[in-house]
Formats: C-alpha cells, structure tokens, sequence
C-alpha cells in the first residue's frame, strides 16, 4: 500500500463536482485485492453483488463501474467515488439521463453492505482507498473478463495521479451527498423532515 492525500483522491469522481481540500491527511492506497495483507471479510459477511437498476434492464445493456471506496478502522466502507465506467451502447458516455447516477448508486448500496475486520496478526490497522471493479451483465455472449476489463484499473495510485493533473476535465458525482438528499427529501413527503431548510427540489 502506498500513501497519498486522502482528499486528493476522495474528492475525485467521474460522476460530481470536483471538491476542493485544504488540510489533506494521509490514507493508504491498495490497488485491487491489495488489501488482504491486513484486512479481510468480517465474520458472517459477504461480498453482496450489486442490482440491475430498474428501469434500464430492457435496454440490455452491459455494464461496469471502478468504483473506489474507503475502508474504516471499524471495517464499514465510506467515501464511494466513481473511478471508471463503460456501457456497451455508448461506452464511456451516458445513454440517457440518470443511467450512471443509477448504477453508481446500486454499486455504492452493495458496498455499504460490505464488512471487513483487521487479520488477526495485524495489531491496528489504518484506513485504506482501494476499489472494487463492479459488473452487470446482461448478454448470455458477453465474456465477463472482457468485460471486467473495461473498467479494470491495475495501479491506482497512478490512475489517481493521472485524475488529479487533468481535474478540469472531469465531472464528479458525490454519491453520500446525493443518497442524503434523496433521504431528507422522502422524510419530507412523509411529513417526518430531518433537514428541511437544506433540502433541494
């Protein structure tokens, strides 16, 4: 694992505003599967699969996402970012309105369910940003490593790097802001508001 400045690479998404930082701690960084030297599935847990978002699986379309994700000291996951995506209609770009939103929300539901505990030999183990590379298949004649492929990132301190120096050029989608708006606008209808005057339409 290698270390970067957290908010210089948590702040980074394809799919949300690019977020600015000022004081910037360290975090590990672990490129897929890289995180087995310290940390491994909770007791019980398992790696849930994310769902087809309804709505689109008529289209039938193949889908992935490198979706980077923080694990905690206390082994739940946060700061889910959107690293990398590819359809097979339109590759990179989106097919229609809310198709990535969507599917990077599914992706970061199915993460959220994850859990994972420090290995036994490790005396404390320290936050890590690592990603997982999620699919949704829906054609029996695609070949799932090809797919896998299109959104596989092999060393992600050097995607992150090459992210950060072309930053302009990137639109961010910050997930946990957008599922918090989501939230406190359905306590809202249900005349129970958590946040009322923040909430946007």
């Amino acid at each position: 694992m290698k270390n970067v400045p957290a908010l210089a690479l948590l702040a980074l998404c394809i799919a949300g505003p690019a977020l600015a930082a000022e004081a910037e701690p360290k975090v590990d960084i672990a490129n897929e599967g890289g995180i087995r030297d310290k940390w491994m599935l909770a007791d019980g847990a398992k790696l849930a699969a994310p769902a087809y978002p309804e709505g689109f699986a008529n289209a039938q379309r193949d889908v992935c996402l490198a979706l980077g994700y923080q694990i905690n000291p206390d082994g739940t996951t946060s700061g889910y970012r959107v690293l990398k995506q590819w359809n097979s209609e339109t590759a990179g770009d989106e097919p229609v309105d809310g198709f990535w939103n969507s599917f990077a929300n599914a992706g970061a539901d199915a993460l959220r369910q994850w859990k994972f505990q420090k290995r036994p030999e490790v005396a404390s183990a320290a936050p890590v940003f690592t990603v997982a590379t999620l699919t949704w298949q829906t054609r029996k004649d695609t070949n799932p490593a090809t797919l896998r492929a299109q959104c596989k990132i092999g060393d992600l301190v050097t995607y992150m790097r090459d992210v950060d120096h072309n930053l302009r050029g990137i639109n961010g989608y910050d997930i946990e802001r957008t599922a918090r708006r989501r939230e406190d606008r359905v306590q809202v209808f249900a005349g129970t508001p958590k946040n009322q005057p923040g909430i946007k339409p």
